[in-house]
């Protein structure tokens, strides 16, 4: 006659200790995962605003306005069929109202407000864009407050020519 043999309780209490060990040490980083997201989400977006207003400066290189400073009203290039103010041949920080471009009517005239978009691709279903000041706007998540959660990226306007713009991710606080 043959003998079954199973686990022993030992043997049982061993292997559920183990599991317990490895979902204990393991849980943390799957729990953690929205912070991580959220944070490489905002190193995409810094890297889009580079990588958009290096292409900016290109064609107001090309066009012959990258030392002029925003004041100068010709320190604009056309993208995509929509103008762009440029600083020191970088997209100017205080003349986006938003992400997507906004169109105003008043008194039957309508004018529109060029977007983020105008040079890079965003959402603006999950992201909000806020001016801060004329030099700098900041890009956090959907219902985020920038100037109470370290959540964002901000894009500083280059200072002078032959300098670049700040564009920095913040995310301490993600």
């Amino acid at each position: 006659m043959k003998q079954q043999r199973g686990f022993t309780l030992i043997e049982l209490i061993i292997v559920i200790v183990i599991l317990g060990i490895l979902a204990v040490t393991a849980a943390p980083r799957f729990i953690d995962i929205q912070t991580e997201a959220r944070q490489e989400t905002l190193q995409g977006v810094k890297g889009a605003l580079q990588g958009g207003a290096q292409l900016v400066f290109a064609k107001a290189a090309i066009a012959g306005v990258q030392k002029l400073a925003t004041s100068d009203s010709s320190a604009v290039v056309t993208i995509a069929s929509q103008e762009v103010q440029t600083n020191y041949g970088y997209p100017d920080a205080g003349s986006f109202g938003g992400i997507g471009a906004t169109t105003t009517t008043s008194g039957g005239t309508s004018s529109t407000t060029p977007g983020i978009n105008t040079f890079v691709d965003l959402d603006d279903t999950q992201l909000d864009y806020t001016q801060t000041s004329a030099n700098e706007f900041r890009i956090s998540f959907d219902g985020d407050d920038p100037a109470s959660v370290d959540c964002y990226v901000s894009y500083t306007n280059a200072g002078d020519v032959g300098q670049v713009p700040a564009i920095a991710a913040v995310v301490t606080g993600c």
